[in-house]
């Protein structure tokens, strides 16, 4: 028998795990919009319900289309398993209450997304868990936050809107020193520009609503797991019968039986369909994405009337080296912030768009603009967001796949208006 080709990434985004096993020859996943599914016996859905088969139940359990987009999102991570859910926020909960008890504390990067920093330091600590936030770049930091009651190690691939770049390697070994896993949330790079898992991670998440659907039309989010962290039974005592359950995807069936099935986090096959169909072009998207962002930077660079860039693919960026180490030559993500003279300069310049769109995501193929401060971050104090990097001068711009000329004439327009 022929060796099975290793394929490259661009092709396993378009080919890797088509098939949910009735499809009939269909090139993409059918939806399965359904509520449950049928068994041919008694005894059928007995196994089933005991673990012995992974037959469809109930969509709140697991559903088919549901079940292709994870075999694509385990694939591209390179990962051991993976859950779809509801959103981005569902799968970091979800992530974190599966590994948390009462008393607990665990380690986070501090440059978080608004929802994130929520529920870690709001939520989280109504139920007696205590977030240390440290600053990423500061491996020694977060050492130094670890102690007996830590579960883990979480961190973004670039911060948003930080824009810094943690050193994943270094951070893993240093989680994985004290016996606790490091989680990473992967959606602003997309596994097409980092591979967390490969750099020691050992959990990746993603709101797929953003890169990997690509096109602002779903809803969703997916945990992925590795295979190598091993679960102490001192520091995880709760883990045992999921360890003897399902070996290394012991995370993942505990996150599935205590709280995804049991929130109703689940996403809708409609959303799961369509975001495979956007991973379809993740490939070609990012490289138009990383093209314009950088084109973008340096033209904003480069205008009088911008105070400063922060974009980890200038070489001013405190973290350029880190993302050259960490992405080598693909890009340095299509996210970036830049400052105007203060907030009546920034509304002025939203309002003066032409093209570019003033609306609360990014990652879509569309470029879009938010004024962080007045509307993300509007309920927190001052000094929070100060310590979060968040100012009123600042704008986030998410480059999209536009003309890149476009984008900079509207830019540039706005600016002069």
């Amino acid at each position: 028998m022929a060796k099975k080709k290793n394929y490259a990434f661009d092709t396993i985004v378009v080919h890797g795990n088509k098939s949910t096993g009735h499809d009939h020859g269909a090139t993409l996943p059918p939806i399965f919009q359904n509520a449950a599914f049928t068994h041919k016996s008694a005894e059928s859905l007995s196994r089933t319900f005991s673990g012995a088969t992974d037959e469809p139940i109930y969509t709140r359990l697991g559903n088919p289309t549901n079940h292709a987009l994870e075999k694509r999102l385990t694939e591209l991570e390179g990962g051991k398993g993976a859950i779809a859910m509801a959103s981005g926020m569902a799968a970091i909960a979800n992530t974190c209450m599966a590994l948390l008890r009462t008393g607990d504390e665990f380690v986070a990067g501090r440059s978080l997304f608004m929802s994130t920093y929520v529920l870690f330091t709001s939520v989280f600590k109504k139920y007696g868990i205590t977030a240390r936030l440290a600053a990423p770049l500061d491996s020694s930091g977060i050492k130094a936050a670890i102690n007996d009651r830590t579960r883990f190690v979480y961190l973004e691939t670039i911060g948003n809107p930080a824009m810094d770049v943690p050193d994943i390697r270094h951070i893993s070994k240093t989680a994985h020193d004290y016996g606790i896993p490091l989680i990473v949330d992967n959606t602003l790079a997309t596994p097409f520009l980092c591979r967390p898992l490969e750099l020691g991670a050992d959990v990746v998440i993603h709101s797929t609503t953003k890169y990997l659907g690509g096109h602002g039309a779903s809803v969703g989010g997916a945990v992925i797991v590795g295979d190598s962290f091993e679960w102490d039974k001192k520091r995880f005592p709760d883990f045992e019968p999921f360890v003897q359950r399902k070996g290394s995807l012991a995370l993942i069936d505990k996150i599935w039986r205590e709280h995804h099935i049991n929130f109703g986090t689940t996403q809708s096959p409609m959303d799961a369909y369509l975001t495979l169909l956007g991973i379809n072009t993740l490939s070609l998207r990012m490289e138009r994405h990383f093209a314009n962002a950088i084109k973008v930077a340096n033209f904003l660079k480069g205008h009088p009337k911008v105070k400063w860039v922060n974009y980890p693919g200038l070489e001013n960026s405190p973290s350029h080296a880190t993302a050259v180490k960490q992405f080598g030559k693909k890009g340095f993500g299509a996210l970036l912030t830049f400052g105007l003279a203060d907030q009546d300069t920034c509304f002025r310049f939203i309002d003066n768009l032409k093209l570019i769109l003033n609306i609360a995501n990014l990652g879509d193929c569309r470029t879009m603009a938010i004024h962080p401060y007045s509307t993300q971050y509007v309920s927190f104090d001052e000094a929070t967001r100060r310590n979060l990097s968040i100012t009123p001068d600042m704008i986030r711009l998410s480059v999209g796949i536009e003309n890149p000329s476009d984008i900079c004439d509207d830019i540039a327009h706005a600016l002069e208006e």
